[in-house]
C-alpha cells in the first residue's frame, strides 16, 4: 500500500480541532472524507500533532495508506477539489517509505502566535489573531520567555486533561518579536520544541501576555515555572492567533 505524505494548511474556526469526532466537524474528519471519494474507506490519517479547536495549520503534516498508485500530485488536486468549500487545503505531497510516520518521525514542531495591539475590533484578522487592546513591551517578554527556554518540569504550564506521560520537556525556542503590518503593530511569538504538552504554547502566551502589560515582572515566570503548579500558570490565551507552522522530519519528505 503506497503511503503517501499531505502538507495541510487550514483554518481553525469552523472545526472542534483536528481529531475526527463523532458529532462535530474536524480537518481530519474532512480530508479522511475526501480521501474516501477516491478510494473506497473507511481512511484513518495520522498527523505530527492534534490541534485544539479554532487553532490552524499553516504546514500541518499528516500520513494516508492508498491502494492505488497515486501520482502525489494528483492526489493533491483530487482532494483539493473534493475538500471544497471547507477551508481546507493539501498545499504538497510526496511519496515515502512504508515505516515513516507523519508523528513518529517528526524530531520538531514548531508554532507561531499572533496577537494583535490595537483598541478597534479585528475585521480582516478576525479569528487569525487574539487582539488585545493595549500595547506591550516585547523586550520584557522576551527576558521572561528566555526562563522558559531549555529542559524543565513545565507543569505549570500543562493543562489539567494533558494525557501526556511527563511535563518535562525541552523548549528549544520561544522567541518574542514586534512586527508593523497593515493592521497594526503585532506581537509574534516563534515556538521550536520536538513535542509539547496540551495548552502548554498557549499558557506561554497568556503569562508572557501579563508580563508585556506590565502586570507581572519578568521573574515572576520564572517563578511560576519553578512551582511546578497549574494554579501558578497566568491566563491561557485563546486559541485564534495560534497557528502550527511547521513540522521537521531527519529528511524533508517534501523536498524537491
Amino acid at each position: 500500500m503506497p503511503r503517501i505524505a499531505l502538507k495541510v494548511e487550514y483554518h481553525g474556526k469552523p472545526f472542534a480541532g483536528w481529531q475526527r469526532q463523532a458529532d462535530q466537524p474536524s480537518v481530519q474528519g474532512a480530508i479522511e472524507d475526501a480521501l474516501a471519494r477516491l478510494e473506497p474507506g473507511p481512511h484513518t490519517i495520522a498527523a505530527a500533532g492534534r490541534t485544539d479547536a479554532g487553532v490552524h495549520g499553516l504546514a500541518q503534516v499528516a500520513h494516508c495508506d492508498l491502494t492505488k498508485n497515486w501520482d502525489p500530485f494528483r492526489l493533491s488536486e483530487a482532494l483539493n477539489h473534493h475538500l471544497k468549500p471547507l477551508p481546507v487545503a493539501i498545499v504538497d505531497a510526496a511519496r515515502v517509505d512504508d515505516d515513516w510516520h507523519a508523528r513518529f518521525s517528526a524530531v520538531e514542531r514548531r508554532y507561531l502566535f499572533r496577537l494583535l495591539m490595537r483598541r478597534a475590533p479585528a475585521t480582516h484578522l478576525n479569528g487569525l489573531v487574539w487582539r488585545v487592546n493595549h500595547s506591550l513591551d516585547a523586550s520584557a517578554m522576551q527576558v521572561a520567555a528566555n526562563y522558559l527556554i531549555g529542559h524543565h518540569d513545565f507543569t505549570t504550564f500543562r493543562s489539567s486533561i494533558c494525557q501526556a506521560a511527563s511535563p518535562v520537556k525541552t523548549l528549544d525556542e520561544l522567541r518574542v518579536e514586534q512586527v508593523d503590518t497593515l493592521w497594526g503593530p503585532e506581537i509574534h511569538f516563534h515556538v521550536r520544541a520536538r513535542s509539547f504538552l496540551h495548552n502548554q504554547v498557549r499558557s506561554f502566551v497568556g503569562t508572557l501576555e501579563r508580563v508585556g502589560s506590565g502586570g507581572w515582572a519578568p521573574k515572576q515566570v520564572r517563578d511560576a515555572l519553578a512551582a511546578c503548579d497549574r494554579a501558578a500558570c497566568g491566563p491561557v490565551s485563546p486559541p485564534q492567533g495560534l497557528f502550527l507552522a511547521g513540522v521537521g522530519y531527519p529528511s524533508d519528505p517534501f523536498a524537491k
